[in-house]
């Protein structure tokens, strides 16, 4: 989930049962100077994965918000342990936000996907769909041709893409419709990863946009997961209103997903509609209980369940330092 501006950014949780989680790092710390980066930019979406014994992780830093020439700039490091070290940032392109970074098993090549801006656009979302470029590791930089492989559909705002291998196709997850009320999971495949895709007829395959009574809504950005017994999640973005304000801001869901017949992904039970409350098995007799009484007198540090806005002169006047 994105951390903007606070520090340290990019929290990481683990869970054995996709139940029970601890925080166990922040990924973020000396490494980004956010100086100067305007409210609500900074760090965007990060993606995190591990192949090859090191940990990936992927991140976009933005600049400037200001139409239409949004300004951003997309990242990678690479560590051995979760908790580092981490190398430095590695520059990998500015074309649009939401990177994540795929290795094919099949052919041992690396793939960056992102949603790409466009500024010519007369809309105000300026999101022409999804741009693919392979990454070499030795060179440490993307190489070879850029390949559009998904332009969107009317939904627009096309977004938050990833990739995954199953089936004989490879799957591309994509965010549609912003992140307000509109927000949806659209699901496309290909034999070949270059493309070209072809849209799940059924598509979004999670949506609140059309369920107002729904206590879940603003669903979407989803990302997979499989356990060791094969059971498929879906992780995904929502709110919780209360009375039309999303007081907790935006927060994590994760609902349990399948494969038919004919190879496209559906979430269990009804169709599209997000879920409250799920069953998940697992060898824990009951879920942890969270401690809501926290007190902090500060005389062993600073404990890292704390974040911070970055202080800084921003272009528009000064920001403060809020702990």
């Amino acid at each position: 989930m994105s951390s903007f501006e606070w520090l340290p950014g990019a929290r990481v949780y683990e869970s054995i049962d996709l139940v029970n989680w601890r925080h166990v790092t922040d990924l973020l710390h000396h490494q980004v100077d956010l100086t100067g980066n305007p409210i609500n930019g900074s760090i965007w979406a990060p993606q995190l994965s591990h192949a090859d014994d090191l940990f990936y992780f992927v991140y976009t830093d933005v600049k400037s918000i200001t139409r239409p020439f949004k300004d951003v700039h997309n990242y990678l490091m690479t560590a051995k342990d979760i908790s580092g070290p981490w190398s430095a940032p590695i520059y990998l392109n500015s074309s649009g936000f939401d990177p994540s970074l795929f290795h094919d098993e099949r052919t041992g090549k690396k793939w960056l996907v992102n949603e790409q801006w466009d500024y010519r656009l007369n809309t105000p979302n300026k999101s022409t769909g999804i741009v693919l470029q392979e990454y070499d590791l030795k060179k440490e930089m993307l190489t070879g041709p850029i390949y559009p492989i998904f332009s969107g559909t009317t939904l627009a705002k096309t977004e938050a893409p990833h990739i995954y291998f199953e089936n004989g196709y490879y799957y591309l997850l994509t965010a549609e419709g912003g992140t307000g009320k509109g927000h949806s999971v659209i699901v496309c495949r290909s034999k070949k990863i270059t493309g070209p895709y072809e849209l799940d007829p059924h598509s979004p395959i999670l949506t609140a946009s059309d369920k107002p009574n729904s206590p879940l809504q603003c669903t979407g950005h989803g990302s997979l997961v499989q356990t060791k017994n094969g059971t498929w999640y879906m992780a995904y973005l929502c709110t919780r209103p209360l009375e039309d304000a999303a007081i907790l801001g935006r927060e994590t869901a994760i609902q349990e997903v399948y494969w038919t017949k004919d190879h496209w992904l559906r979430l269990k039970g009804k169709k599209s509609i997000p879920q409250k409350e799920i069953t998940i098995q697992t060898t824990n007799e009951t879920k942890q209980q969270m401690n809501h009484y926290f007190l902090d007198t500060f005389e062993h540090g600073i404990s890292p369940k704390w974040m911070h806005v970055v202080f800084c002169p921003a272009r528009h006047g000064v920001r403060h330092t809020v702990v």
